[in-house]
């Protein structure tokens, strides 16, 4: 994916500008990515960048006026138009819109501007004139910032493998690291796969003097929006009506062409219903597979007939099953091994996604502002038998770290926005970053301030999401969800409905990765009726279950029977090789533990030993 990297240090200049230029090239995964670097050895910076050409990030470096003070800033930033008009009022020139702006508000409010800041961003700022450098993330942690503090240099990278690309002494697994992973499906508490390699935290603000102090400042704590009091059920909801049709358009404000991914499900349904869209504005999409229509799809279609918008479906095809290793090892790359290869699908949709639009709307998070999802980030043993017992102590030692870290949480929400999301559901980001540039209204920082101030209980349910729905568009708020969610409840068969989809999710998870082992049998010996034409493919598109064990079956062997595999120390070959087995025959679902253990491989050939 795209982002910042660089090198902090007084260390002789003609080995950190070449260190630098491997770091960047690096992270150079694409051909509409543009590039650059900005060196002051006298202050020990050389810092570079990778940006979607045209973004609002493609403007760097950016200076102020005097030239004393520089800024190189990757992610996006959304305020209202009055800030623009306070900064012209006070003689800054720049274009608004890109991020030519920042330097401006630093100059005006110095580090502190970091607080007003509302998005997912990373960046380094040099104030040449003070002999500082600051290194800063959003208050979430979405746009991560890798780091290693040298002996002789701070390291620092929106990607992991630009620090392995010139340190080797990094290219290591972290074994507690490796335990959180396997346990956790993502690494904890800023730790990260990779030896002495750490996360930022979010919001930090970290000071770099000349004399090689370092300062690690935070501009954010959650406990701001904590103690804020609660509202009244029926004035909350007014505010949050309000609050909404103030936050949206700035997500809809930019140069570029925006695209609106469409799912059967509320959150995006909430964008549509409340969006000022002209007929015919923004091209929708939805994701579909290749065995059926899901109900996304059949639900997005209405959706956009309803918006008059129009709509096309990005099929997970034949070519993908083709071309999965080298979608595999994309995926794997790009995210730094933290995204599982069945989820190698979103490099390859969102490649075909950015066709349409360079931007891509979501409702990413939604579910979790408004409605209190949470619970994702848990612990779970994988079989023992697989991972030997030095292993086998991290993963259980990950389950007290999630029980602690759920334990000393002060809020909920608090838990969601600062490590559920950040830490489990950020992997997948990586993937779609890295082809498209993600929006989402559900993060913006006026929107989650208020949630924070919702009555008890108001977000245990749907009510705010189908209202905000019916209020926006009564058309739309009378269409259930592809889960039934919703839609007119004086249909007499309305429940009936709505129970008919969740069996159907339920036996499609049954017969993708949730196949009981028992079940594996009875499919086999009925292999020949495949029963999972019933259910595959109406509410998901990947169905890896399967793929696995047929199309895929001969990549699977290749990789994970291979003598080089099968000697990893902390696997059990024999397991390994009765698992592929089973499951390549059919007889067993190992779906979870394939993917697992193929992107560890994966990790291991592409980002530690290929260096």
């Amino acid at each position: 994916m795209p982002g910042i990297t660089g090198i902090i240090s007084k260390t002789p200049k003609e080995k950190s500008e070449k260190d630098l230029q491997l770091m960047v090239g690096s992270m150079l995964h694409e051909s509409f990515y543009t590039s650059g670097t900005y060196i002051n050895s006298q202050i020990g910076i050389y810092a570079g960048w990778v940006c979607h050409e045209g973004s609002f990030s493609d403007c760097m470096p950016v200076w102020n006026e005097k030239k004393n003070a520089v800024l190189i800033f990757f992610g996006e930033n959304f305020t209202d138009l009055e800030l623009f008009d306070q900064l012209k009022a006070k003689h800054h020139k720049f274009d608004n819109s890109n991020a030519s702006y920042l330097i401006h508000l630093y100059e005006e409010k110095g580090i502190d501007f970091l607080k007003e800041l509302n998005g997912w961003f990373s960046g380094i700022l040099v104030d040449i004139q003070a002999g500082k450098i600051f290194l800063f993330n959003d208050r979430y942690g979405m746009q991560r910032i890798f780091y290693y503090e040298g002996k002789d240099a701070f390291y620092f990278s929106s990607e992991a493998k630009a620090l392995l690309k010139i340190c080797p002494e990094l290219r290591e697994i972290d074994m507690k690291g490796l335990g959180e992973f396997l346990s956790c499906n993502c690494v904890l508490e800023y730790r990260t796969l990779f030896k002495n390699v750490f996360l930022l935290p979010g919001a930090a603000a970290w000071i770099f003097q000349q004399d090689g102090n370092l300062t690690k400042n935070c501009y954010f704590k959650p406990d701001i929006w904590e103690n804020q009091p609660w509202l009244e059920k029926e004035y909350f909801y007014e505010k949050l009506k309000d609050t909404f049709a103030k936050v949206l358009p700035r997500y809809f404000r930019t140069n570029q062409k925006i695209g609106i991914s469409l799912t059967g499900g509320l959150d995006t349904r909430v964008i549509m219903a409340n969006v000022d869209m002209p007929a015919g504005k923004y091209p929708c999409y939805t994701f579909g597979g290749m065995y059926r229509d899901c109900y996304d799809v059949k639900i997005a279609r209405k959706v956009t007939e309803t918006c008059y918008q129009s709509h096309q479906t990005l099929y997970l095809d034949r070519k993908f099953l083709s071309d999965f290793s080298k979608y595999a090892e994309k995926t794997v790359y790009i995210s730094d091994g933290y995204f599982d290869v069945s989820g190698s699908y979103e490099v390859y949709l969102n490649s075909l996604a950015r066709e349409i639009a360079p931007i891509r709307m979501t409702g990413n998070y939604g579910g979790e502002i408004l409605r209190g999802i949470e619970g994702m980030l848990k612990s779970a043993l994988p079989g023992e038998k697989l991972y030997n017992s030095d292993i086998n102590i991290h993963v259980k030692d990950a389950a007290n770290t999630v029980s602690g870290l759920y334990k000393s949480s002060s809020h909920p929400m608090s838990f969601n926005l600062f490590k559920e999301i950040p830490w489990f559901r950020n992997n997948g980001f990586f993937c779609e970053q890295s082809q498209v540039t993600l929006r989402t209204p559900y993060m913006d920082i006026d929107l989650v301030a208020l949630m924070y101030r919702a009555p008890m209980n108001v977000r245990n349910n749907m009510e705010l999401t189908l209202r905000l729905i019916a209020d926006g568009n009564p058309t739309l708020g009378a269409m259930p969800s592809d889960r039934g969610f919703g839609g007119d409840k004086k249909f007499p068969l309305s429940t009936l409905i709505e129970q008919y989809y969740e069996f159907l999710s339920k036996a499609e998870y049954a017969y993708n990765y949730g196949m009981p082992q028992w079940l594996a049998k009875i499919d086999y010996i009925f292999m020949f009726m495949h029963f999972e034409k019933l259910f595959l493919g109406r509410h998901k598109f990947a169905h890896f279950r399967l793929w696995y064990r047929d199309e895929l079956a001969d990549y699977i062997k290749s990789i994970l029977l291979d003598e080089k595999s099968l000697g990893r120390p902390y696997l059990n070959s024999k397991t390994v090789e009765k698992m592929v087995q089973g499951h390549t025959k059919g007889n067993r679902n190992y779906t979870t533990e394939i993917g697992k253990v193929l992107t560890l491989e994966l990790i291991h050939r592409l980002l530690i030993e290929s260096n």
